[in-house]
């Protein structure tokens, strides 16, 4: 099933012809199972396109030198990037929709412009496997040549010098992984190797420090650190390790009035801490920010005037500004719930910092934080046609774990619902340390306009409450993930939230895991399941040295081949192996066929084993796309289309028809 051809990408036609037939007989069968949601699909697409949002033209005399901006457009359902200067001069930069005509696929990602704004680079996949080309954009000559003609890493994989004359990027191996960080001069020309990696149990991120004194590479994995700096006034010249790598400990590095900083769990901070180096001998000068068990440092990010922070208390962000003399101002905001970050492209002598704010209710509005004072100036807000955030409410709730553990939920609901019980769509990821942040999702709300709840849970294996929070539901205590999902689905049941046998469970890649072992924890609790390139064939694919993910993620989820305790964990658990006789609700679940990271094998065995040992006849559908990977196209059309499908079918699983859907000659549309 592994099968790549020497091209290196997979295609059905290249495919042994008894696994192509089968792929194609599973393609057929979606599409005759999912056939008669298409009117319901339609209605929600329709309604999705009609909210899509309009983004403010914000005031450039904010910024010094050029703001960058970008806007989908709702022609092709792409994105469009240009830039002002203050006083009305504007530059066109790139139109995704021009790059993306002719390819069944086009994601970008990665846009920035080099230091002295002549150039802007983005990397581009044109084949759905997740391996870019990096284009430079000349804004004075008008030209774009390619920098990396193929096997780019596109995620933090690539940037500018600091003297704006190179491009340091990193190439894929065969393997997918990201092992080398070559040097290219910004005109084009033979890539110089800098730096190779042999340890594929290490991640790799290239980026620029916030004052352009270094072009900064960090080798990562979940429990190890080390990184490189190649200075601004020597960036041909080889590049100084900053602390060598140590089982156990993380760091990442910046610069910041004169010193490094250093964010680090070094000396048992496991919330982590801020450290200021000497630049010279990379020795520890000062304790910036002291660790505090349950206030996790998120991020910290450097400007002349002042150093922002982000950093969560009780699962909610907030923002702290320090001054070069110690002088702090938090900010954050009287909501249940939000999402707060920094807009990107800001200039490191700025005055002000732009913040971009939003929550499950209202969609992104920018502010401008003072850097002295800390006053905030909102400059603008998404505005959807027909949208009001003050229909919506949004809740924090707690749910109590099976081991007594406090499990936040952020529930979405319209504010004429409260007080009774309405069909629930529950999501969740709970993997990496990665935190769930509640953001505006318009295709959420036009679900909670049909008339269903929509609710996140923040189960253990994210950092939302800190690092303990993240170890609490990795290797063998990845149960607790599981059991927190479920317990979380009960709760809003108890309090009335949610109809019992009308919760639908919706999960991504490792949030697919999620709802799977949730699912065969407890096949009765869910009406259904949406399994996005779910992740769920745990146990085979952690035995997989070849997978290009899978050394790096064994200190997450364990080693199945040298270590018999966390075979045995994970043989408990892998959704797939765990399928048992049950009544098992009606599943859908999605595969790229060029995805690498979850490979489509994984939901096809998995639905497969679900037809076998399921007592109830409901169907297990697999939604395969043969031109996508791990993510869809980049486009609102693609997003849009994808997520109608999905509320179309929860509403089939609670046998809801949408008030707001009239029933017109055995179909349903807008009224």
């Amino acid at each position: 099933m592994k099968y790549v051809p020497a091209s290196g990408t997979r295609e059905l036609e290249t495919l042994p012809e008894p696994l192509r037939r089968h792929l194609r007989a599973e393609m057929n069968y979606a599409a005759q199972m999912l056939r008669p949601l298409e009117p319901r699909a339609r209605c929600f697409y329709e309604r999705m396109m009609s909210r899509a949002p309009e983004v403010p033209v914000l005031p450039a005399d904010a910024v010094e030198g050029w703001q960058y901006e970008s806007a989908v457009s709702k022609m092709h359902g792409h994105r469009i990037f240009s830039r002002r200067r203050p006083g009305g001069e504007s530059q066109h930069l790139l139109d995704e929709g021009v790059r993306a005509k002719g390819h069944a696929y086009y994601r970008a990602t990665g846009h920035q412009a080099s230091p002295d704004d002549r150039y802007f680079a983005w990397a581009e996949d044109i084949r759905g496997d997740d391996r870019h080309q990096i284009h430079v954009f000349d804004t004075e000559t008008g030209r774009t040549h390619t920098v990396a003609v193929a096997d780019a890493f596109g995620y933090g994989g690539f940037t500018f010098s600091p003297s704006s004359r190179h491009v340091f990027w990193i190439w894929r191996d065969a393997f997918s992984r990201p092992t080398r960080l070559y040097r290219t001069s910004v005109d084009g020309g033979e890539a110089e190797l800098v730096f190779e990696e042999n340890d594929p149990s290490l991640f790799m991120q290239v980026s620029r420090s916030a004052a352009n004194g270094y072009v900064v590479l960090t080798l990562m994995g979940p429990d190890i650190s080390e990184v490189h700096l190649f200075a601004a006034d020597a960036e041909t010249s080889p590049a100084r390790i900053v602390r060598p790598r140590e089982r156990g400990i993380r760091y990442e590095i910046n610069e910041w009035n004169g010193a490094l900083l250093m964010l680090t769990n070094l000396g048992g901070a496991q919330d982590r801490q801020l450290l200021s180096l000497d630049p010279g001998d990379f020795g520890i000068r000062e304790v910036l920010v002291p660790p505090r068990t349950g206030v996790p440092i998120v991020s910290v990010h450097p400007f002349e005037r002042a150093l922002l922070r982000v950093e969560r208390e009780r699962g909610i962000p907030r923002l702290v500004l320090r001054t070069p003399e110690g002088r702090e101002t938090t900010i954050q905001f009287d909501e249940p719930a939000y999402s707060v970050e920094l807009a990107p492209q800001q200039p490191y002598r700025a005055r002000e910092v732009r913040l971009v704010h939003q929550s499950p209710a209202t969609p992104r509005r920018w502010l401008d934080v003072n850097l002295d004072t800390g006053a905030r100036t909102i400059l603008g807000q998404e505005a959807l046609p027909g949208f009001s955030s003050d229909d919506y409410v949004v809740e924090r709730l707690h749910a109590t774990a099976e081991d007594g553990e406090t499990i936040p939920i952020t529930v979405l609901s319209r504010r004429d619902a409260a007080g009774t019980a309405q069909p629930l769509l529950l999501t969740g990821y709970g993997a990496y340390g990665i935190s769930y942040e509640p953001v505006f999702s318009l295709p959420a709300t036009v679900l909670v306009d049909a008339g269903f709840r929509y609710a996140i849970a923040h189960v253990r294996g994210g950092s939302e409450k800190g690092w303990h929070w993240y170890q609490s539901g990795c290797r063998e205590k990845k149960r607790n993930s599981m059991s927190d999902f479920v317990a979380c689905a009960r709760y809003l049941v108890d309090r009335g939230y949610a109809r019992k046998n009308e919760v639908v469970s919706y999960g991504v890649s490792a949030g697919g895991l999620l709802v799977a072992g949730a699912l065969n924890l407890s096949p009765t609790t869910w009406a259904g399941v949406i399994a996005q390139v779910p992740f769920v064939d745990m146990l085979n694919t952690m035995s997989d040295a070849d997978h290009p993910l899978v050394p790096l993620l064994r200190p997450d989820w364990g080693d199945p081949l040298s270590d018999p305790r966390a075979y045995d964990h994970m043989a408990a658990l892998s959704p797939y192996e765990n399928v048992h006789p049950a009544d098992y609700p009606p599943v859908l679940s999605t595969a790229g066929l060029k995805d690498d990271r979850v490979p489509y094998w994984e939901p096809a065995k998995w639905l497969a084993n679900i037809r076998h040992h399921s007592t109830s006849c409901q169907p297990a559908i697999l939604h395969l796309n043969p031109q996508s990977g791990h993510q869809e196209s980049d486009d609102m059309n693609a997003e849009f289309t994808q997520a109608a499908l999905f509320w179309a079918f929860a509403c089939h699983c609670v046998g809801a028809i949408p008030e707001s859907f009239s029933v017109e000659r055995g179909e349903r549309a807008p009224t």
